[in-house]
């Protein structure tokens, strides 16, 4: 069975940085593509970012591009969300997913393409 496990959520004020951790267990980590979502309270769950299996590729959201920094340690099976520059429509529940294709081609913003959901990290951040 795989286990996400994130960590690193807060309390931050405006312009300050936080660095999420997701840590994976149960397949063979390496081998598939990671992304990172958002629910805010009242919204819908939305794409953040994503990294090829290979790290190679990186697709970002549009409203993290340049802020936001994903990374992966398939050594330790941990995926990374540096988050600089936070502003108080970043706060969200934070899922890590995992996808479910193996030696996936591309990064994937659809969370239907995702069958492994951590429990969520609260990001909060104060004006």
């Amino acid at each position: 069975q795989v286990q996400l496990v994130e960590s690193g959520g807060g309390l931050v004020q405006a312009g300050g940085s936080l660095r999420l951790s997701c840590a994976a267990s149960g397949r063979t980590f390496s081998n598939y593509g990671m992304g990172w979502f958002r629910q805010a309270p009242g919204k819908e769950r939305e794409f953040v970012v994503a990294i090829r299996w290979s790290g190679g590729s990186i697709s970002y959201a549009d409203s993290v591009k340049g802020r936001f920094t994903i990374s992966r340690d398939n050594a330790k099976n941990t995926v990374y969300l540096q988050m600089n520059s936070l502003k108080p429509e970043d706060t969200a529940l934070y899922y890590c997913a995992a996808d479910r294709l193996p030696y996936r081609r591309y990064t994937s913003r659809l969370s239907s393409d995702y069958d492994y959901w951590g429990q969520g990290t609260q990001v909060t951040v104060s004006s």
